[in-house]
């Protein structure tokens, strides 16, 4: 499951609880005018005051508040059913004697004993049936090879075979372990035996990270005697932007963010920083749909008519497809109006010795692969159009760190850098409206990190305003 269709499931259970109280007060209360002999006529003909309005509004954020408190809002992937359940019995009881003492305060005649024990059974049975359904749901789906994690473990002894065996015995639980990372020690045939491959040593991890797709990190390391090793794994992690956990124990992580699960009686600490959680994302991704869709609408005139100018003024295709790394370093192809010639990939070593930029990016503003008609294009970044579907497809968002080539990756020779993949790549970002080509690579990694730290739906909204006189400008297009 890729990280949207996760935040739109857990936002969307945010959005149906909300809606679960309301209507559970409101049946309620039906049933107890009913049993006082008022009409439903009169019910809702009922006029409500302002002040027992705020008071509900209140009441309505505080419900939110508590069942945040009672990790309804976090993942369950971890926890057994009865411990949901648990939970659950506590933030509906918490969240109806808190409507008791908001009914006292606010001297709301509506709210009799019965009215609670109606509301409380009626909130508590809707949550836990759809609790219920949600957790059937993405087990069957988990079975079905869905909603999959890829994990490698880090460690090879006797707790980290057997916390692999717990993962590998509860495929519900989701977790592809794809090997471990161990020194070629004689431990290492029991994973043989276990079915399992050592992917790597502990000075290969790095590279190993650098070019495959994992999700998450566990380490399972002896703390006492290999804490040093444990805190390099967890600062390469967190350059990385991957999800770290640990069995056991905490480091002193700069920016990351953790929080605590149990599996099957082991403690996972999970550390992560580079991950975006909670409505503003979806509310991100919502955007992302609705206005590409609305562009692709509205500018498709001038997408037919640059396709034709295209094919009527340069031999081959209209759109050029390139690999580029996405979220967490996954390729997709990015989508283009070609503004080059046809062999310009082949071309690229007879003029790399003109690259204007530093690092490992290739930029030049003269570059002699550009045909007449792709320079207008590029100077008003109409080939970057295509893009939006791109978007829709959710390979990349509207705003985001820019997808590099992976001839440009492979170039990277600082792994702070590489944070940057740890969120969905964007059309545009802070490196587009400060300059572009102008701006030098390092600095251009500074502002992508600057973006993955200061996320917020505001931050987005100022980077599109700004990307438009940007791109009438043209400023530092090559």
């Amino acid at each position: 499951m890729g990280h949207f269709r996760r935040q739109f499931l857990l936002n969307s259970m945010k959005l149906f609880d909300m809606v679960t109280m309301i209507l559970s007060f409101g049946v309620a209360a039906a049933i107890i005018s009913q049993k006082a002999r008022v009409s439903l006529t009169e019910f809702f003909a009922l006029r409500v005051k302002i002040g027992n309005f705020i008071i509900f509004v209140v009441l309505l954020i505080v419900w939110y508040q508590i069942l945040s408190l009672f990790r309804m809002y976090t993942s369950r992937r971890f926890a057994n059913k009865w411990d949901e359940t648990l939970d659950i019995l506590k933030a509906t009881t918490l969240g109806t004697f808190l409507i008791l003492v908001a009914a006292i305060v606010g001297h709301i005649t509506l709210v009799t004993p019965e009215f609670l024990v109606l509301f409380w059974a009626i909130v508590t049975v809707i949550t836990l049936a759809s609790r219920a359904v949600m957790r059937s749901i993405l087990r069957k789906a988990r079975l079905h090879g869905r909603n999959l994690r890829d994990v490698i473990i880090v460690g090879s002894n006797p707790r980290a075979l057997q916390f692999a065996r717990k993962i590998a015995a509860n495929q519900t639980l989701g977790y592809r372990i794809k090997g471990f990372v161990d020194q070629d020690w004689h431990g290492v045939n029991e994973l043989a035996e276990a079915g399992y491959q050592r992917v790597c040593d502990f000075d290969g991890l790095l590279s190993y990270l650098r070019c495959n797709v994992v999700d998450e990190v566990v380490v399972a390391l002896p703390m006492r005697s290999m804490h040093s090793l444990a805190s390099q794994v967890a600062a390469v992690c967190e350059e990385q932007g991957i999800v770290l956990r640990f069995v056991s124990t905490l480091f002193d992580s700069k920016i990351s963010r953790a929080r605590v699960e149990d599996v099957e009686g082991d403690s996972l600490i999970t550390h992560y920083s580079g991950s975006l959680d909670g409505w503003p994302v979806v509310m991100k991704r919502v955007f992302d749909v609705v206005v590409s869709a609305i562009l692709l609408v509205l500018l498709s005139p001038v997408l037919v008519i640059t396709a034709l100018l295209i094919k009527l003024t340069s031999p081959g295709p209209v759109l050029f497809v390139q690999k580029r790394l996405g979220l967490n370093k996954r390729h997709f192809g990015i989508y283009k109006f070609r503004t080059m010639v046809m062999d310009a990939e082949k071309r690229m070593k007879e003029i790399e010795h003109l690259n204007e930029v530093s690092g490992p990016v290739f930029k030049i503003k003269n570059d002699p692969r550009i045909t007449p008609l792709g320079r207008v294009l590029r100077k008003a970044s109409i080939d970057e159009l295509p893009q939006l579907f791109n978007v829709l497809k959710g390979h990349m968002s509207l705003v985001g760190p820019r997808p590099l080539p992976i001839r440009d990756y492979e170039g990277f020779s600082e792994d702070w850098q590489r944070r940057r993949f740890s969120v969905r790549p964007g059309i545009t970002c802070l490196w587009q409206i400060g300059g572009r080509s102008s701006i030098s690579f390092e600095k251009w990694m500074e502002l992508d990190l600057q973006y993955i730290d200061r996320w917020s739906l505001l931050l987005d909204f100022q980077i599109l305003l700004k990307t438009i006189p940007a791109v009438l400008r043209g400023s530092g297009a090559a």
